[in-house]
């Protein structure tokens, strides 16, 4: 078999896995739960699924194959960038069972012209085949992950997902820090020149992590873990919501309109006690847990509280995948595909493939730490940081032009860039080192962070314009404000 079909036989699986855990998020739900109630932070999930299949129809085969349209009248039922989201409720979309029949239909012919290996098509600027099943694939994981919060957001059930890999990613009893390991001291990391973004060696790439280029940083500690429930409770019961000076100013405004006294689904149970809301159940917080569904003020306010500050991506990506010099007084040139080295993700590497709906502790999965003994890079949540969603030196919109170029800049929770990935990616498609920005509708941030403190620094630096926090992760225009999506934050230290 050739190379390109060998790719193309692997890219087939990871399609038709990736489809049955859509339908699963689904197949629970009553004709009135997929519509649900019209909210800004999420999409009638009849349209969503909908939606899925028409971009990949759109991409494979009518913009590459030159297929002539399924639905006549799809683009105006499902093409994002041209269906206003709050007219999404009112749309006359198909049925569930012509829903789910065009998306069966859609995805056999996807298939059929990936396994026909006498045809190499590529488009008009020589993107081929093989880049648009991974764009409609690792769109459709998006989605995904946009369901499962908006099961979360509408108190929906926990999906009853039957599907996955064989290999079951690490639960809450997951292999914590071996004896004598001191995660609670920062990881430092020496200054250097380092290679921020990716470039197209280790296959598909978003257009927002291109061109890779290199960048002079000092050097700095980052914690080496995420932040913990047990952490921002300390913050919570220390009057955190309730002290204007460890907010931003549009931070407070946000908190005061919102009224926030603690995160969104936190809940007191007597005195001592707190609970956290899990789809339609109130459980035990969990203290070791990762904090999540906080919002980047949140992450902001808790930093400050802590006096440190949200990493920026640059200190991210290097402690995530960069590697010291023997010495440890510098850094090498080599970049890891994974914080870990370069083997693929295992259950003891991250906490990733959808199998228990779940995050893992902390200071658990050993395995995963980088170079420089952070610990879960990837998998478990999105983390937080302190950067401006902006392209990077050189940078040129892929064929989808609209998952990057119109979000660059904006400002008013307009677009983040988040890192790390969630419990929701799979195995098969778990890439490298990902920012892996989500286009506009597809979630409201929520996650811990690993900050990073310098004493030196006037944190009115760190807003954006119009005093606006400069946010790094596409996620979306009410990102700003709402917090459903696993995110969170990780704390980095101090600029040594």
């Amino acid at each position: 078999m050739a190379p390109t079909e060998m790719v193309n036989a692997q890219l087939i699986e990871a399609l038709r896995e990736t489809r049955n855990r859509t339908l699963a998020l689904v197949e629970d739900l009553s004709d009135a739960q997929l519509i649900g109630p019209r909210l800004q932070i999420v999409n009638p999930l009849r349209w969503e699924v909908g939606h899925i299949a028409w971009f990949q129809e759109y991409w494979v085969l009518r913009q590459l194959g030159d297929q002539p349209p399924i639905l006549q009248q799809g683009d105006l039922l499902y093409d994002s960038a041209r269906v206003a989201h709050d007219t999404r409720w009112e749309l006359p979309l198909l049925a569930r069972d012509k829903t789910l029949a065009y998306m069966e239909r859609v995805l056999e012919r996807v298939i059929d012209q990936a396994g026909d290996g006498s045809r190499s098509p590529k488009d008009a600027d020589g993107y081929d085949l093989n880049y648009f099943l991974n764009l409609v694939l690792l769109h459709e994981q998006m989605h995904d992950e946009a369901i499962a919060y908006t099961r979360q957001t509408l108190s929906y059930p926990t999906p009853a997902l039957a599907v996955g890999n064989e290999t079951k990613p690490a639960g809450q009893n997951a292999a914590s820090s071996p004896a004598g390991a001191d995660l609670t001291s920062d990881a430092e990391i020496p200054g250097g020149i380092f290679t921020l973004g990716s470039n197209c060696d280790h296959g598909f790439t978003f257009d927002n992590e291109l061109l890779a280029h290199d960048i002079e940083i000092p050097a700095l500690a980052i914690s080496k873990t995420a932040v913990s429930n047990g952490d921002f409770k300390q913050f919570v019961e220390d009057r955190g919501y309730g002290r204007s000076e460890l907010w931003s100013t549009p931070g407070w405004q946000w908190r005061t309109s919102a009224k926030a006294e603690h995160p969104v689904y936190w809940q007191r149970e007597g005195s001592d006690r707190w609970l956290r809301r899990s789809f339609d159940e109130w459980v035990a917080l969990g203290e070791g847990l990762p904090v999540v569904h906080v919002n980047w003020y949140e992450a902001d306010a808790y930093c400050r509280w802590a006096g440190r500050r949200l990493p920026t991506e640059v200190e991210w990506e290097l402690a995530a995948s960069g590697v010291p010099t023997v010495d440890g007084h510098g850094l090498t040139t080599n970049k890891r595909r994974y914080p870990w080295g370069d083997d693929s993700p295992t259950a003891a590497r991250a906490n990733l493939d959808w199998n228990k709906f779940e995050y893992v502790p902390v200071d658990s999965l050993p395995d995963s730490d980088s170079a420089f003994g952070c610990r879960q890079m990837i998998g478990n949540v999105w983390e937080w940081t302190a950067s401006d969603f902006k392209p990077y030196p050189g940078f040129v919109a892929g064929p989808y032009k609209e998952y990057s170029e119109p979000w660059f800049g904006k400002s008013q929770g307009a677009s983040w860039r988040m890192l790390g990935d969630t419990f929701a990616l799979s195995f098969i498609t778990a890439t490298e080192i990902s920012t892996r920005p989500i286009d506009a509708m597809y979630g409201r941030a929520s996650g811990p962070a690993r900050c990073k403190v310098s004493e030196n620094e006037d944190w009115h630096s760190h807003s954006g314009s119009a005093g606006f926090p400069p946010w790094k992760s596409h996620y979306g225009a009410s990102l700003g404000v709402d917090s459903e999506t696993p995110w969170q934050s990780r704390l980095a230290i101090t600029d040594v």
